[in-house]
């Protein structure tokens, strides 16, 4: 089933990433970490950028596969507006004019599922629920990806709305492996993204 290997590649993808930052903070029986700290900062930083890209593509295959009439696990059909033969002509439609459709961009995947599935289903409401967390998750992108002062100071309001706190100068690392205090169970920052990204991922795919 195309959604069920959607959601289990999604999976794999996220354990990875866990797996890449708990290699990367290891350290020899005296505690002494086996990377630096310039490799532990760059290896988590590109952990966090796999799992976002792991979300888009998961995003992508999920709308192209949908589109084309294939069922959800739970075996529903979504009602749609549209009926693309193949699921390259279902990217091919969603790209239209332009060069490339930005998965990243919630806003504009919140936009387009109602265009193409009756009541934006089954994307719908789960993407607007965590619509806050998406706007987090691409602000952190956007700061790992081109660091200026304007990521930088979108970064810095983002850590202070997070810890209630000014954290002027912070570095995506420290966010993203610092204690999460709105998630309640000690979690980082980076896990909490993680979880809420792959529920959201299973009630999609459940539909």
């Amino acid at each position: 089933m195309p959604i069920a290997q959607a959601l289990a590649n999604f999976r794999t993808k996220a354990a990875q990433c866990d797996a890449l930052i708990a290699n990367a903070h290891k350290a020899d029986p005296a505690g002494v970490p086996f990377f630096s700290p310039i490799d532990r900062e760059q290896i988590t930083v590109a952990a966090f950028l796999n799992l976002f890209v792991a979300w888009e593509e998961f995003l992508e295959f999920t709308i192209a596969n949908l589109l084309t009439g294939v069922p959800t696990l739970s075996g529903a059909l979504p009602p749609k507006f549209a009926s693309p033969p193949t699921a390259d002509a279902a990217r091919a439609m969603l790209i239209g004019v332009n060069r490339y459709f930005d998965y990243a961009n919630h806003d504009f995947v919140q936009r387009v599922v109602p265009m193409y599935f009756q009541g934006g289903y089954p994307f719908q409401p789960h993407l607007r629920s965590i619509s806050t967390d998406l706007a987090d998750l691409r602000t952190m992108r956007n700061a790992s990806a081109h660091l200026s002062s304007t990521t930088h100071s979108a970064l810095e309001a983002l850590a202070q709305r997070i810890f209630g706190t000014p954290q002027l100068g912070i570095s995506l690392y420290t966010l993203l492996t610092r204690v999460d205090p709105r998630g309640g169970g000690g979690n980082t920052v980076f896990a909490e993204a993680r979880d809420k990204l792959l529920v959201a991922a299973q009630l999609i795919a459940t539909g």
